[in-house]
């Protein structure tokens, strides 16, 4: 069977629709999230994480890589991955409890901002002033999906404070995420993507667990279904992401992360009935716009890197 970090960039449309195929089961797994009604999000974060491990288990032995997914050389970085990967989720999951689905999935987009950012100040990374234009340009299409609902120091109704705390949440989520997204570059300098995988489901099971003394709820067999449905989703979705990125350049698969409004649009309408605000659908395209611009800008910096390490000599 196939190493799974092995890379084989010669089948990009395999690529893309398995990237597409991940987001569809990711958006479903947030629906299922939001079918469960309002579940303490560590517990949410338990049953997104443990039940994420059985199909994960069960594709690594098919691909022959199971044995060697539980080896690792920086058990520190995993668990510190694990932590914050938790924290990303619970926020997360918080805000999806009191946001409409297309918002809580636009909000989220504001992670590869997040990620120039913080590579700007904690990883070194020089940042040119096209990246950081397109970060501001995301930022402000954060903010027009975020208005309607930052009613928290208006004395408007209590709705709309908890759908403003939803968007506080939405946002330190994807601050959170693009953190986790940052140990992740490390730990693959050491770690197989599978290991990375196994490591985090089973570190964030554990950690969400230590949530159980907070108060967990008595769930109704319809809530226990939804949340063991939304971590078998999970689980599939991380590993069909894995997979895109084996058939495919990140640059070529990371826009299509974007289909979610979409599908998100078309789910919440479906399962919710909800229609997205004409904010969300002008700041989505103009946070979707930026993030595509940074994939492209990256795309054509890595291409330049390239060219200059065959025009330079050997040292």
């Amino acid at each position: 069977m196939p190493d799974l970090n092995a890379i084989n960039a010669e089948n990009p449309l395999r690529g893309i629709l398995l990237k597409i195929a991940s987001v569809a089961v990711f958006v479903m797994m947030s629906g299922l999230i939001k079918v469960a009604g309002d579940v303490p999000a560590g517990q949410i974060v338990f049953y997104r994480s443990f039940f994420a491990i059985p199909p994960v288990l069960l594709i690594l032995w098919w691909q022959g890589n199971l044995a060697g997914s539980f080896r690792t050389k920086n058990p520190v970085g995993h668990i510190t991955r694990g932590l914050v990967g938790v924290a990303s989720m619970t926020l997360g999951f918080f805000a999806l409890t009191r946001l409409p689905l297309p918002d809580a999935v636009t909000l989220n987009y504001a992670q590869p901002l997040f990620v120039v950012v913080f590579s700007a100040m904690f990883m070194g990374e020089t940042i040119r002033i096209y990246r950081w234009a397109a970060v501001v340009v995301g930022l402000c299409g954060v903010i027009v999906v975020s208005w309607p609902k930052l009613t928290l120091f208006s004395g408007e109704a209590v709705m709309d404070s908890r759908q403003t705390i939803g968007v506080f949440a939405a946002f330190a989520a994807a601050a959170m995420s693009a953190t986790a997204m940052l140990l992740v570059r490390r730990l693959v300098h050491t770690e197989r993507t599978s290991t990375i995988v196994v490591w985090f489901s089973a570190s964030a099971s554990v950690v969400a667990l230590c949530t159980y003394p907070l108060g967990w709820l008595s769930l109704s067999p319809y809530q226990i279904a939804a949340l063991i449905g939304a971590g078998i989703c999970g689980g599939v979705a991380q590993m069909m992401m894995t997979e895109a990125y084996r058939f495919a350049e990140a640059s070529v698969v990371a826009p299509f992360e974007y289909t979610s409004l979409m599908l998100a649009i078309i789910f919440a309408y479906l399962v919710f009935g909800e229609l997205p605000t004409i904010y969300t659908l002008v700041g989505g395209a103009i946070v979707i716009g930026s993030g595509i611009f940074i994939v492209l800008r990256e795309r054509q910096l890595g291409l330049q890197r390239a060219k200059v390490r065959k025009v330079l000599p050997p040292q």
